[in-house]
């Protein structure tokens, strides 16, 4: 309706149109034609304004307005908006929530990313050994180098090496003229203060028997008496010096201090040598005992309450296979060395035909029984720490261990431990440096649970932790 009325015509419109036409002046006919073809295009346009205006109408009598709904009652209004409300709230909770979800789930995959993934084996269980087998060092029972107590020239010597003598047997004579001449020298100093000494007692005697008829005084008499106990000490003095001589003649001859067999001799005649066993002394011989031998070797902690001292034991060379030198326990240290957590003991072997070399190298056999229990490890398990060898123990929770452990015998791909780990647990192979006491990880293709705790696994899984230990020290050596 109102855009109507703006398009429709006012009569002052009209007035106004033709007063402006009166007002203007006359037109010539050219512009009279022009205006009439303006009002005949003018007037097409308002016919075609007033048909769009007549189409309207019609299209506004066709529409119907919507039935008029009486308004909804109080109480209903609420519980629809209270409902709207609560779908809002509960829509914005299950959104919140599954964005809490994510977030606890991502959290968690970044905290599993940053846990290092192990590779764990089981322990191989080994039947106890009722024989320990331990490597040892033969050693001679005494052995003592010997030394020139007189210094002079070698004139000969009387026994070569691997020569077997006797307590007292002569082995080198020594030429000592020095010495030979200081000891006169000393033996006639000697009867010089035993003249003086004579003629001191003469003295004495003399004034002490003028004292008595108080013919000299007691002062003149002590002074002579004096002078000869004076010479009585000079006399022992010069005794003495003569018997170091004379002892010092006697080491021209050089002796075996005990039974045995020369292992060195280090002169030839000619020589000079020195006394005592200095800077400047040069040991003439090195004479061993070699019956009995002593063995000693190191036994681990684990077995150290099986040795006892008397047990019988048994020694093998490798130059002499299939033989064993029987022998017992003679002694042990009876402490454990902090260092390598052995006992050292010494076994001592009969030696009567010379066989057995000092300084060679065997095994000994000890029997202790079978109440040690053994395990094997990969030797790419083992770890090596300041306080000692370790190695890295997942427990249930997966937090590692690291365990000391006791090892016995190395046997390149594997280690015996005696003590410190159970075929039960699960032993971390290639283990990182880094890794630490109480640090948690993940176990990643755990072996098969095919033993109870308590139980060593059954053949079949044996067989199977030998190929993977043995495919692992492949991988660890980088063959």
């Amino acid at each position: 309706m109102s855009a109507e009325n703006e398009s429709k015509p006012t009569p002052g419109d009209a007035q106004r149109s033709q007063q402006n036409r009166d007002a203007r002046p006359p037109q010539s006919q050219h512009e009279r034609a022009e205006e009439h073809h303006a009002q005949g295009v003018q007037a097409q346009r308002d016919g075609e304004i007033e048909a769009i205006r007549q189409h309207s109408r019609q299209q506004g009598a066709g529409i119907e307005k919507p039935p008029e709904l009486p308004p909804a009652p109080p109480r209903k209004a609420l519980t629809m908006v209270a409902l709207a409300l609560l779908v809002l709230l509960v829509a914005g909770g299950l959104t919140l929530w599954n964005h809490v979800g994510h977030d606890r789930a991502l959290a968690k995959e970044t905290e599993r990313d940053t846990v290092p993934t192990v590779a764990v084996v089981y322990p191989l269980a080994e039947k106890p050994d009722e024989d320990l087998v331990l490597p040892g060092s033969l050693q001679a029972y005494e052995e003592s180098p010997i030394y020139a107590r007189t210094s002079g020239y070698l004139v000969r010597w009387y026994k070569d090496i691997g020569s077997r003598v006797g307590k007292g047997e002569l082995l080198a004579k020594i030429d000592t003229p020095e010495v030979d001449q200081e000891l006169n020298q000393t033996r006639a100093a000697r009867q010089q203060v035993l003249a003086q000494m004579e003629l001191a007692k003469i003295s004495a005697d003399r004034w002490e028997n003028l004292r008595k008829t108080d013919s000299v005084s007691a002062q003149e008499a002590d002074q002579y008496v004096s002078a000869y106990k004076q010479s009585q000490a000079n006399l022992a003095a010069a005794d003495a010096n003569v018997r170091r001589l004379e002892q010092l003649e006697g080491f021209k001859d050089v002796y075996a201090p005990f039974s045995g067999v020369l292992t060195r001799r280090n002169v030839d005649p000619g020589a000079l040598i020195n006394a005592g066993a200095g800077v400047a002394g040069r040991e003439l011989f090195d004479l061993a005992r070699i019956d009995p031998l002593r063995v000693y070797t190191s036994v681990p902690q684990a077995y150290a309450r099986y040795i006892k001292v008397g047990a019988k034991t048994a020694v093998t060379l490798q130059e002499f296979p299939g033989q064993k030198f029987f022998g017992q326990v003679a002694r042990t240290a009876e402490s454990i060395d902090p260092a390598t957590r052995t006992l050292l003991t010494e076994v001592d072997v009969p030696n009567k035909d010379g066989r057995l070399l000092p300084g060679s190298f065997g095994e000994v056999h000890f029997a202790v029984g079978s109440g040690v229990n053994k395990v094997t490890i990969p030797v790419n398990a083992m770890l090596f720490r300041a306080e000692g060898s370790r190695v890295a123990v997942v427990s249930p929770g997966g937090k590692v261990q690291l365990r000391p452990i006791n090892i016995g015998r190395d046997y390149g791909a594997t280690l015996e431990v005696l003590g410190g780990v159970s075929p039960t647990d699960l032993v971390v192979i290639n283990p990182a440096d880094s890794l630490e006491d109480g640090q948690q990880v993940n176990v990643a293709q755990p072996p098969p649970d095919r033993q109870q705790p308590g139980q060593s696994p059954p053949p079949d899984q044996k067989k199977d932790q030998k190929k993977d230990q043995k495919k692992d020290q492949q991988k660890g050596s980088g063959l």
